[in-house]
């Protein structure tokens, strides 16, 4: 670690450091600009100016190993606006040195397509290289951009020579070889651009060799491309992750931010203040949930109806659109296709029937039921919407097609909740032995995935398939990783005893999880914290449902036994400010 200012006498420069800081480092009178870095006439070392020049560089502050770094990263970041007379001077003045001076000529020499010259500057760079092994990488990369421009400018016999000469001997990647030699009976330029997937001959082909070779170098003498934007585009995306209410797309451009204030978010612009109460239903809602492309939603209540409510992609209202009657014992689960085209209702434990509706028609396509003693609770789509899943907790496991004939069943299993993977061929199921098993309906192999050591009352899985999100009695929600098997994180603050609360993946990447709860409330966590960041008041009775939009992330409904259904959207009125996250901080 240098030591910023201290005294005593100058120590005697290093040879070639990365920076000589208190010392001139080119003559600003006459300096040749080598594409916007010091002069390579005098190879990056200081220039020898008159003594009382000297002297007074020497009396300036020894800067800091970081000032150093900032002032070579503001270098590269002006360099590459084409600002190079000002890099020269803040070069001159600082006493650094944007890179060595053997990585100048380098850059230039690729650049300028010059390869025997490239190929002779890498000798003086091995020694400064932590691997001096990887000059044969570097090397074979050189060779590669030589060979592909010569056969781009049809010269054959110079290409071929390359392959022989230089590319084999080296005796490294003899599979990238093999297809180098292919590109040999490319006819045309535009044949051999598409084939190799290479920009051909040029600025840009070389500054993305340049990138590749640069990664073999210690950042003492080459700095990594863009180095400033990666820095700044990491403390944007950093914020953007450890802002609670942050939901919206991340872009990872800097153009969209500003890099003046930090990235705060308002409580105010998330879903937490109620912008309609549909009270249509006429007793206890037990389910509800928006279809696929959040352009409706499905509401199924005690009141042995199920009401589908349109979504105003404007205003985000609801209105209703139709209602389908007829569940004698009332609807505690719906399961939309995966088009949105149809829509499965189940009813509570005693009911054996399953019901089937075109949603676009209002008809009922399918009433299923295979037997009178049959509890069919749950039911579970397949990806390619010809088929779903249905059982319950007197031993059915069903799979059907959409008419309700039976294709296959799986003896004795007590469902609970079902889910089908995206793979096509996996249903999860969680059962009455406090599990979560994995069953493939083409192989007919079962295996266990999740154990609890409660009942688990419901659950449901991320868009990706990687993520559970179980209510389990007694305990509240946890989240499980399906793919190493592993409890995340257990959430805490909800209410949940022996009833069924189904709570939610939402927000744009799905970043959030919300659950209804015993004690009338519905509760909001960020996916990686414990601890609730939203608590939405409202309901007199338990919320048994939440469903996040997933297309509208602002967006969200919860169903209750006080036979409301409440949507839930940001604070009404927003100023300008307000909008723009200034007013509110995260977790306050």
């Amino acid at each position: 670690m240098q030591a910023n200012g201290t005294g005593g006498q100058e120590p005697e420069p290093e040879p070639e450091p990365p920076c000589r800081n208190g010392e001139s480092s080119s003559s600003a009178a006459g300096a040749v600009h080598s594409n916007g870095l010091l002069s390579s006439a005098n190879n990056g070392l200081p220039s020898t100016e008159s003594p009382a020049s000297d002297t007074s560089m020497k009396k300036k502050k020894r800067l800091s190993q970081s000032d150093e770094d900032v002032i070579r990263l503001i270098g590269q970041h002006l360099h590459g606006l084409g600002l190079n007379q000002t890099v020269d001077l803040l070069m001159q003045e600082s006493g650094c040195r944007l890179e060595h001076p053997a990585a100048t000529k380098f850059r230039n020499h690729v650049m300028e397509g010059e390869w025997e010259k490239a190929e002779s500057d890498l000798n003086e760079l091995k020694a400064l290289m932590h691997s001096p092994s990887a000059v044969v990488r570097m090397k074979f990369l050189l060779l590669q951009q030589k060979y592909l421009e010569y056969l781009e400018d049809g010269k054959v016999l110079e290409a071929l020579q390359v392959l022989r000469a230089e590319l084999t001997p080296l005796k490294y990647n003899t599979e990238r070889i093999h297809v180098l030699s292919g590109y040999l009976m490319c006819s045309q330029p535009d044949d051999l651009r598409a084939k190799a997937e290479w920009e051909g001959k040029g600025t840009a082909a070389r500054s993305k060799l340049l990138d590749k070779l640069q990664t073999y170098l210690p950042p003492s003498v080459m700095l990594p491309p863009r180095r400033l934007q990666a820095l700044l585009r990491q403390a944007v995306e950093l914020q953007r992750d450890r802002c609670l209410y942050h939901n919206t797309k991340l872009d990872s451009g800097l153009d969209n931010v500003s890099l003046l204030i930090d990235h705060v978010c308002s409580r105010k612009q998330f879903p937490c203040y109620t912008q309609q109460i549909l009270t249509e239903h006429c007793n206890e809602v037990w389910f509800c949930k928006f279809s696929n492309d959040g352009t409706k939603l499905a509401s199924g209540s005690k009141d042995t109806t199920v009401i589908i409510w349109q979504v105003d992609p404007d205003s985000h209202q609801l209105k209703q659109l139709k209602t389908l009657e007829g569940h004698a014992y009332g609807v505690s689960y719906l399961a939309w296709s995966p088009d949105d085209t149809y829509l499965i209702a189940c009813g509570p434990d005693d009911c054996s029937e399953l019901w089937l509706w075109n949603v676009q028609t209002g008809e009922l396509r399918t009433k299923m039921s295979q037997s009178h003693e049959d509890s069919l609770t749950s039911v579970a789509w397949n990806p390619d919407g010809k088929r779903f899943v249905t059982g319950g907790q007197r031993g059915q496991f069903y799979q059907c097609d959409l008419d309700g004939n039976l294709l296959d069943s799986w003896e004795g299993v007590r469902v609970q909740c079902l889910w089908c993977l995206n793979d096509g061929r996996t249903v999860l199921a969680s059962d009455t032995h406090q599990r979560i098993r994995g069953y493939n309906f083409e192989d007919l192999t079962d295996r266990n995935i999740v154990q609890e050591d409660h009942p688990i009352m419901s659950f449901t899985v991320s868009k990706n398939g990687r993520l559970a999100l179980l209510n389990v009695a007694t305990q509240g929600v946890h989240l499980w990783d399906l793919q190493d098997r592993v409890l995340v994180r257990k959430y805490q603050g909800v209410t949940q005893g022996f009833y069924t609360i189904h709570s939610c993946f939402g927000g744009y990447n799905e970043d959030f999880i919300a659950s209804g709860s015993e004690d009338h409330k519905v509760y909001i966590w960020h996916k990686r914290s414990e601890l609730p960041i939203a608590e939405l008041t409202g309901h007199t009775r338990t919320v048994n449902c939440v469903s996040w939009n997933p297309a509208l992330p602002g967006l969200m409904a919860s169903a209750s036994d006080d036979g409301t259904v409440r949507v839930w959207g940001p604070a009404p009125f927003l100023d300008s400010q307000e909008t723009e996250g200034l007013t509110e901080e995260c977790g306050s």
